[in-house]
């Protein structure tokens, strides 16, 4: 089997952040937590993740930290002999790339492989082929260095202001540009390469660093979801959500 069509060995799962505008709900819950259908998002991103053959899963955590911890504990005891979990408490937040940095120095991440990143209130339902199958399938460690899933804007079920992303038919990427509105929207899930972190800042910092990067050097692609994808921001997101997921003629709404 060919590196670009292998599974990922590992995945980061980015579970850390305070989740501030889903506030009143995150005043006491982790965002992860939080419960869509009756199972909360993280549950709904590892089952991905155990779905796509993945081994090792590191958790990151921090805002009500033990929250986290006992629901991976939990989950890892279900999970033996399947996926291994891999809880990493951060004390202050290092950001989405300085946790993956914390990651590969403990030796939780692979330093020669590339890995999936799938943020941890990140909800989507797969089309004909799962996305992580589809990311993989892409990927070619020969031409790329980052592949991102993304949503098109006007599907998806949530605010996401102007967009995030334009790109060719090739998949080539670029960012907004000031006062544009672009139709592709960052949908959380990822497979990137180690070799980026290689010189890395020590402080926290975001991916939007690695990224750019990779968008300088041409090594950055992306795939278009091809299900539905949510986008859960405000507390008036969950019960859009759960309704298109009873539903799947509900669409976007517009309010």
């Amino acid at each position: 089997m060919s590196a670009a069509s292998r599974p990922p060995y590992a995945a980061m799962v980015l579970a850390a952040g305070l989740g501030t505008r889903m506030q009143p709900f995150t005043a006491d819950t982790a965002k992860p937590l939080l419960s869509v259908a009756g199972r909360t998002l993280l549950d709904y991103a590892l089952d991905r993740l155990g779905e796509a053959g993945i081994a090792r899963a590191v958790v990151n955590a921090h805002w009500h930290a033990e929250q986290v911890a006992d629901r991976v504990r939990a989950r890892a005891a279900r999970e033996a002999g399947r996926m291994e979990l891999v809880l990493q408490p951060e004390e202050e937040l290092l950001g989405t790339g300085g946790a993956v940095v914390k990651a590969l120095e403990a030796g939780a991440l692979p330093k020669t492989e590339p890995f999936l990143m799938v943020n941890g209130d990140s909800l989507w339902l797969d089309g004909p082929i799962p996305a992580i199958q589809r990311l993989r399938q892409r990927f070619d460690p020969a031409e790329l260095d980052v592949l991102l899933l993304v949503a098109r804007a006007a599907t998806v079920i949530g605010e996401v202001g102007a967009g995030d992303f334009a790109m060719d038919e090739n998949g080539a990427l670029r960012r907004r540009g000031e006062n544009e509105i672009v139709p592709y929207v960052f949908a959380g899930v990822q497979m990137v390469s180690p070799g980026l972190f290689a010189d890395a800042p020590s402080d926290p910092f975001s991916m939007n660093l690695i990224w750019d990067k990779a968008i300088e050097t041409g090594r950055i692609a992306a795939i278009v979801h091809d299900g539905p994808w949510f986008h859960l921001s405000r507390p008036s997101d969950i019960t859009d959500t759960e309704r298109a997921i009873r539903d799947p003629l509900y669409g976007p709404s517009n309010t």
